[in-house]
């Protein structure tokens, strides 16, 4: 059986290959699965996705018509797929249901620490040979609190780092992490925790009901110089409120690795061309903000790991086995 691999990075197409040798031989794609690109699928019965591609019910229902029978998402997320049509047509669906959760958390804390040190200006700075400090002043985050939304293993993960920086934690979630409770995380509502926190993490997935989570009120309740730190998904964040409050001076910085409306320019190459999404060109000008291409979980710990998942999710189907990874049928057949 031939595998066809949507948006496929460069760095990925030899790990990719190499995991599938001896199993299934695999064609990988650049390009991501869209209704443009479905086409290109038929006759292929399983397809491996990125977190990127769009499988709403009108490239389901394309794939479907192909021969598809299994899609495998390389990610752990798994919002841009309709689950529900999926399984109406017969599909199956599974994704990559944990990976390092120390790429994504350690990343969390590289914006983290980008914004509150102005690591890119002053990068910048002394490429030009300019070696002032004016403007890169920072803090101590020892001592200060931290506000983590999501206390899952990445979560724990970012908060065992910040419990290494010496900081008071603060938790939010709707089930309490015994491991960060030993550490000494204080579980909090929301609206204390965003109140009170120097520094605000996202780790919780993109539902229906987590979706803004930081909309413009919780932006409003929180510190004038807190740090916002997003590694998750896009749509945890109301980017246009986001956008409004900088535009009022607000906020030590914004570290963005993902953002809501990043499908057709994250992973591409966009230089040459007039990007026409107003905020995010608004966004990226502030001088407290970073953002990144969604890059927190690219290592090769990582990469590999979810690679090596997506192979084993492959097998399974084949064998007509199935494990926690699969996400439709919703029932054991």
């Amino acid at each position: 059986m031939e595998i066809l691999a949507f948006g496929v990075q460069a760095d990925e197409q030899p790990l990719i290959e190499k995991a599938f040798e001896g199993h299934h031989d695999v064609r990988c794609l650049s390009v991501f699965l869209d209704e443009d690109t479905a086409p290109i699928a038929a006759g292929y019965e399983t397809v491996s996705t990125s977190v990127n591609c769009s499988l709403d019910h009108r490239v389901l229902q394309t794939l479907a018509v192909g021969g598809t029978r299994m899609i495998a998402q390389r990610s752990t997320g798994f919002n841009n797929i309709d689950l529900e049509v999926a399984e109406r047509l017969g599909l199956t669906v599974a994704r990559v249901s944990s990976y390092s959760p120390y790429s994504v958390a350690e990343f969390a804390w590289t914006l983290a620490m980008a914004v509150n040190r102005r690591i890119v200006r002053a990068s910048n700075r002394t490429r030009d040979f300019d070696f002032r400090l004016d403007g890169l002043m920072g803090r101590d985050l020892h001592g200060r609190t931290v506000g983590v939304l999501g206390t899952g293993k990445i979560g724990e993960a970012f908060t065992r780092i910040a419990h290494g920086f010496g900081m008071n934690l603060l938790g939010w979630d709707v089930a309490e992490n015994p491991a960060c409770v030993e550490l000494g995380m204080k579980y909090v509502e929301k609206e204390r925790l965003l109140a009170e926190a120097d520094l605000i993490s996202l780790h919780v997935p993109l539902l229906p009901a987590t979706r803004h989570l930081i909309d413009a009120d919780a932006l409003k309740a929180m510190k004038d110089d807190a740090i916002l730190v997003n590694s998750s998904r896009g749509g945890l964040i109301d980017t246009e409120a986001l956008v409004t409050e900088l535009r009022a001076g607000r906020f030590t910085g914004v570290g963005l690795d993902v953002y809501e409306a990043e499908a057709g320019l994250f992973f591409l190459d966009k230089s040459l061309e007039v990007v026409e999404d107003d905020t995010l060109a608004r966004l990226v000008t502030f001088p407290n903000v970073v953002v990144t291409s969604h890059q927190a979980y690219y290592t090769t710990d990582a990469v590999g790991q979810i690679i090596d998942t997506t192979v084993q999710n492959v097998l399974d189907h084949t064998a007509g086995r199935r494990s926690e990874n699969v996400l439709v049928p919703r029932s054991a057949s």
